[in-house]
């Protein structure tokens, strides 16, 4: 039985990253870009803090609650372990992306490997636009290969793709 829920857990949390990267493409990008748009503004264009994009926690925190709540309250146990999966995806997305890639707040700053720097740069790749369109990368943490790179590497095969 412990198995089972682990097993939900993490194929939850794993999960996640597509259900994020889905909304990030399709509603972030989409119908809900008024809430995204102060994200892909400049810093010193924005007024404090808290940005509107900061609502989509509640987007994530929201169904991660009804399962925990509906998971501990009823039969349906393997609710409580989707909701756990939800959270540590929560987590782990507010630790790369606000702490580390945006340095809302200043725990770590400089991670030196190659997936971190493939993630710096796949997010860097993303938020060079700063309009609805033509963005690229919306994933957080699986990215395409290209990332891993050198600027130079990457640039060659563009060109030798045209």
């Amino acid at each position: 039985m412990i198995a089972k829920y682990l097993l939900i857990t993490l194929f939850t949390a794993v999960g996640m990253e597509f259900v994020a990267w889905f909304a990030h493409k399709y509603i972030m990008h989409g119908f809900l870009w008024s809430w995204h748009e102060d994200h892909h503004k400049p810093h010193y264009e924005k007024e404090g803090f808290f940005e509107k994009n900061d609502l989509f926690f509640l987007v994530f925190a929201i169904p991660s609650m009804f399962c925990y709540m509906f998971g501990s309250f009823t039969s349906w146990r393997s609710l409580l372990f989707i909701g756990i999966g939800i959270s540590i995806y929560g987590l782990i997305y507010f630790l790369i992306h606000d702490v580390y890639i945006h340095q809302r707040f200043k725990w770590f700053k400089q991670l030196d490997s190659k997936y971190s720097r493939g993630i710096l740069k796949a997010h860097g790749a993303h938020h060079a636009k700063t309009t609805k369109q033509d963005c690229e990368s919306f994933g957080l943490l699986v990215v395409d290969n290209k990332y891993f790179k050198s600027r130079k590497a990457r640039q060659q095969a563009e060109s030798q793709s045209f």
